[in-house]
């Protein structure tokens, strides 16, 4: 055989691999409007970025007559490429190879560029589209996801991890994107559950739909597995481009500066006027958000999930920080165990990945009933305290308006090492509100008032008393425990300026091997 033979024996074998399962799969895998493997790549990564491992790998399995089907690649794409000129890796799983289905090969191609991102220092984004175990392969291809899980956890905290689900993944196939940083699915053909709906209704009886199990309204709504639904596979992969725009390739560098030409020092004069002079009566903390930072550009992480508290990227000056807010337009903003554990992982993935949290408290406290505390809300609570407590990364504090009770310290308060913390003229700083506060403090008085007038009159004295001694951020200021009491309209140049000063802090926690986070 010739050079020229072996070049042409070799691109022949590269046009193989690059039709995966054939054109008919193809074609089927288009007519449910979903992307083959590669075009997802392709419009994932910078172009022609892209460099493929392992294209000629194979499976190895003789039984079952799987030794008269082989096909390159064996189901997954995977390779590194670039996205705004930074290095990524990523896995393609490819639903025109035995459905997509994990061999022991398979696996350790996946590996093999985990194994690579975590020496580098680069993302890993997964992308899922398959039926789960080859079960052909037996316990060998169980083995492979337990490889990959242990990957994952390796790299947790490591290198940031992204998953995108594009159709099913289900079994034990689920554990790796719940062990990664964020989840996409898009709202077409994607699902995830542990057990389908024909286990479900053999085992329990239930007579439930795919989309209604594991579809993804569900997990952007109800479960919270998932952290972004797209419209359709090409948005889902425009939000994961940007969402690294936001943070760095890995635990030891910082996130990304960009150039900004939104002025620092602009003024949003509808910020005075924003908070109600009712204190009960919602406004949208979004329009705060959006006012504040640069170009209102918010990057919202699970929107539709736990609504009471808003998180998500955004940046100041072009730099990176996370959004934690309270949102008194949905359950007056109040926490729950929800909204806790949402924040929570926020929070903490911030903290491993160097990127600043800014926080805007308006929070009347945790949610009381019994359903919340059969449902743990001591210990979700608890999470959100640990995760700010334990966070290292410049932490800037601004209470807008009600700061009650537990809720007051779990909101990146002074005490859990809150670097910056400011209030505006219209924060209320205390153990809890007016109204109940009176009720416990002149109860006794409040009970031998007869006339009901005269009553009325006696709790308003006493309410307007109290809020005027505790209500307010000034009682908090005279401690030190706010650090400044700023004008509204000023808040985006206060913050940017709190995080360049901030930009060379070092804080550490005692050295151990991990902590006990009350999960």
């Amino acid at each position: 055989m010739t050079i020229e033979d072996r070049i042409q024996h070799l691109l022949d074998k590269r046009e193989e691999a690059k039709l995966g399962g054939g054109e008919k799969r193809v074609a089927s895998q288009h007519s449910k409007g979903k992307l083959t493997a590669r075009e997802r790549i392709d419009i994932l990564l910078d172009p022609g970025s892209f460099e493929e491992f392992d294209m000629f790998v194979t499976h190895r399995e003789t039984e079952f007559g799987l030794d008269k089907q082989h096909y390159l690649t064996d189901g997954v794409v995977t390779g590194h490429g670039t996205i705004d000129g930074r290095v990524v890796y990523v896995f393609s799983q490819d639903f025109t190879v035995f459905g997509g289905s994990l061999s022991e090969t398979y696996a350790k191609k996946i590996c093999k560029i985990m194994d690579q991102a975590m020496k580098v220092g680069a993302p890993v984004i997964g992308i899922n589209d398959s039926g789960g175990a080859r079960i052909q392969e037996g316990v060998k291809s169980l083995a492979g996801y337990a490889e990959i899980f242990q990957r994952n956890i390796m790299a947790s905290g490591l290198i940031p991890q992204i998953s995108a689900v594009f159709g099913p993944c289900a079994g034990g196939a689920v554990y790796s994107p719940a062990l990664t940083d964020f989840i996409l699915m898009s709202k077409e053909n994607s699902y995830m559950f542990v057990t389908g709906p024909k286990v479900t209704k053999t085992v329990t009886g239930e007579d439930i739909s795919t989309e209604d199990l594991g579809g993804p309204e569900v997990h952007v709504k109800k479960s919270g597995v998932a952290h972004f639904i797209a419209e359709d596979e090409e948005e889902g992969l425009l939000i994961i481009r940007k969402m690294l725009s936001f943070f760095p390739q890995n635990n030891l560098e910082d996130a990304p500066v960009t150039e900004c030409s939104d002025p620092i020092d602009r003024k949003e004069d509808l910020l005075n006027d924003i908070i109600p002079v009712n204190a009960n009566q919602p406004y949208d903390v979004k329009d705060i958000i959006q006012s504040i930072i640069d170009y209102g550009d918010f990057l919202e992480v699970q929107r539709h999930y736990a609504q009471n508290v808003i998180i998500g990227f955004a940046k100041f000056n072009g730099m990176p920080v996370g959004i934690v807010a309270n949102q008194p337009n949905f359950l007056a903003g109040v926490l729950d165990s929800n909204a806790s554990r949402k924040a929570a992982r926020f929070v903490r993935y911030c903290d491993a990945f160097n990127i600043p949290l800014v926080t805007l408290v308006d929070v009347p406290g945790f949610l009381p009933g019994s359903a919340q505390e059969y449902g743990g809300i001591i210990i979700h609570g608890a999470k959100l305290l640990f995760a700010y407590g334990e966070a290292t990364v410049p932490k800037i504090t601004i209470t807008l308006r009600k700061s009650y009770g537990g809720a007051h310290d779990v909101m990146g308060s002074k005490q859990l090492r809150g670097d910056i913390n400011y209030a505006w003229p219209s924060a209320e700083i205390a153990v809890m509100g007016p109204a109940g506060a009176i009720e416990i403090l002149e109860g006794r008085k409040i009970n031998e008032i007869e006339d009901e007038e005269e009553k009325a009159l006696f709790i308003k004295a006493k309410e307007k008393e109290y809020r005027d001694r505790f209500a307010n951020p000034y009682e908090a200021a005279s401690y030190g425990y706010i650090d400044d009491v700023i004008e509204p309209r000023n808040t985006r140049f206060r913050v940017i300026r709190a995080l360049q000063s901030l930009a060379t802090k070092k804080d550490t926690n005692p050295p151990k091997k991990h902590s006990n986070l009350p999960l």
